[in-house]
């Protein structure tokens, strides 16, 4: 009996759940003016459309899990979805080791000496025929693309780039590029790679986002394009894989669903008062927030959720443009490049300048972060 008891109790409390969650989502749709939406849920749960609810406690509510599962990510819990081996495996790469985030926690100071840097020997690998513009590594370290002003993408397996740096190669000639796709009419501004399957986006100055399936090895042009209304300077997948960000010469990251190439801009993107271009966008690594460098300097924060700037910081690098903006592993920081020729740490909650890294002067061209930390997302 005391078992029974317990069983009912079980399946009255999930009743309940199911009804408050239920009554959630039709207050949340209603709230949204998302009626027709709103009115099937209600009628195929039998949820009151008049149902009341705090204003956005749908979103809270998922905050508040999303944050649960970040903490559970940092303390080793991982959620992230390997490249399919039975793809990867013909190129006969080998895992990367995970590397460790670099931790900031004990930086407090904005100034102070720079330790020695080790000896890094550059060496000639392959080359475009014209400038390259940006370089992007796969989330396992597996591979490397690079896009260039001659409109090309090239694709590099650094299990091959290493073993062509041998001195004692005996297999003859190794060839690290494993694949070049030509599809853009003009210049490639950035690149990324799908979180889980084996495909590599671009942005390019002919206002498009090209799709390109690195898995076969005679296809050279892109399988799917996305047209934008504005030149492409930036994209960045989300971290589920299903969406991605553009940054263009509007103000406003462009968001789009890859799989109905829909775009989607904030409601009140119009009084938001932003009116430069941006020159990158990046997703942190749970999604829930995104950054853009801009023309004019600033650095501004997003909610992943709501699309909402949640904290600009205005010139940023003083008067200069800001050229790339990059999370650390556990969205704490931001790290940012400028036209300034300086690279600037950022608190995210905050937005205080934690710490300013001084190198070698460059005033005026264009420059990006590449942050090592970010492979193990």
């Amino acid at each position: 009996m005391e078992s029974n008891n317990s069983s009912l109790e079980q399946t009255l409390q999930d009743g309940k759940l199911y009804r408050h969650v239920n009554s959630l989502i039709v207050a949340h749709l209603r709230d949204s003016n998302l009626n027709q939406a709103a009115s099937a849920v209600a009628s195929a749960t039998m949820t009151p459309m008049n149902v009341e609810a705090a204003p956005n406690k749908l979103l809270e509510l998922v905050a508040k899990g999303l944050a649960v599962e970040k903490d559970e990510t940092l303390r080793g819990v991982s959620i992230a979805v390997p490249f399919d081996p039975s793809i990867t495996a013909a190129y006969g790469s080998i895992p990367a080791p995970r590397a460790a985030f670099v931790d900031f926690s004990s930086v407090n100071d904005t100034k102070g000496p720079s330790k020695n840097i080790p000896k890094h020997e550059s060496r000639h690998i392959s080359e475009h025929k014209n400038v390259a513009r940006c370089a992007r590594f796969s989330p396992d370290g597996r591979f490397l693309a690079t896009g260039s002003a001659d409109t090309s993408i090239k694709l590099f397996e650094i299990a091959k780039v290493k073993q062509m740096m041998q001195p004692d190669a005996r297999d003859g000639p190794v060839r690290p590029v494993i694949r070049t796709f030509y599809d853009h009419q003009q210049p490639i501004n950035d690149l990324d790679f799908h979180p889980q399957n084996t495909v590599l986006i671009s942005g390019a100055k002919d206002r498009t986002i090209k799709f390109f399936d690195f898995s076969k090895t005679v296809a050279k042009r892109a399988f799917r394009v996305i047209q934008d209304t504005h030149n492409v300077r930036s994209v960045s997948f989300h971290p589920s894989g299903d969406f991605l960000l553009a940054g263009t010469d509007h103000s406003i990251p462009h968001l789009y669903d890859i799989n109905t190439f829909k775009c989607y801009l904030p409601p009140n993107f119009q009084e938001m008062g932003v009116n430069a271009a941006i020159n990158q966008v990046r997703y942190s690594c749970t999604g829930g927030l995104y950054v853009t460098a801009s023309k004019n300097g600033a650095i501004r924060l997003w909610d992943g959720v709501t699309a909402s700037c949640v904290r600009s910081i205005d010139g940023a690098h003083g008067a200069a443009e800001a050229t790339s903006a990059n999370f650390s592993k556990d969205e704490r920081y931001i790290l940012s490049s400028g036209k300034d020729s300086s690279v600037k740490l950022w608190e995210v909650g905050t937005g205080r300048l934690v710490k300013q890294y001084l190198g070698a002067t460059h005033t005026q061209l264009r420059c990006q972060l590449l942050l090592g930390f970010q492979t193990a997302c």
